[in-house]
């Protein structure tokens, strides 16, 4: 959340870099606005359900290949527009000094509304090894980076607020992560945004 000082870029972890600030607010307007319009499309956001029962508390829409718990179908319903695509290859350019030549052809836009959160989990069910790249709007929240092995400790708490870019990849890739807490009402009222809307870009390699 916003202080009297600046927060800074950080290195989280190998190859985890944090970027507070890097989506101006004008660009987080029109992100917001067009997540908006994804979910007017031929999908709408939707609690997942797991293969356990269980219901997720975010509300989840897909761009590109469809995921589901826990693989990718092979299924465009509604396409991954090249802009937002292009955005992610700045994104990395921006963490690592290069794309890479990253090519996503999957995003999961995440709607947390007042109590939602998201468990320790890993993005395992991709073949490529690129990076995940995740934008940040409206409210702040607490993202916890973990390990490989196990859902617990060792971990480290960031603090993600709006217009905050975080890329994880190399030996970070397959970390656990979550996000335990949403701070409600935390994001500028001028953005229009009453929640927290987080976009992951990914590469599947299928």
């Amino acid at each position: 959340m916003d202080g009297l000082f600046p927060r800074e870029r950080a290195t989280p972890a190998p190859g985890a870099v944090h970027v507070p600030g890097w989506l101006p607010f004008g660009r987080q307007r029109e992100l917001v606005a067009a997540c908006r319009d994804f979910g007017r499309g031929p999908v709408s956001y939707r609690q997942t359900v797991l293969p356990g029962g269980g219901v997720m508390s975010v509300r989840s829409l897909c761009l590109g290949r469809r995921w589901e718990p826990y693989r990718y179908v092979d299924e465009i319903a509604v396409e991954l527009p090249g802009w937002l695509a292009e955005l992610g290859r700045e994104a990395l350019v921006e963490a690592y000094g290069s794309h890479g030549g990253f090519a996503p052809d999957t995003a999961l836009v995440n709607f947390y509304a007042d109590g939602a959160r998201m468990g320790m989990h890993q993005d395992k069910e991709e073949l490529s090894r690129a990076p995940v790249v995740s934008l940040s709007l409206g409210d702040t929240c607490v993202f916890r980076l973990g390990n490989a092995e196990t859902r617990g400790r060792p971990y480290t708490d960031v603090e993600l607020a709006s217009g905050d870019l975080f890329v994880f990849g190399g030996p970070s890739r397959f970390v656990h992560h979550g996000v335990p807490k949403v701070y409600p009402g935390t994001a500028d009222p001028a953005l229009g945004l009453s929640g927290r809307l987080n976009i992951t870009l990914r590469e599947t390699g299928l």
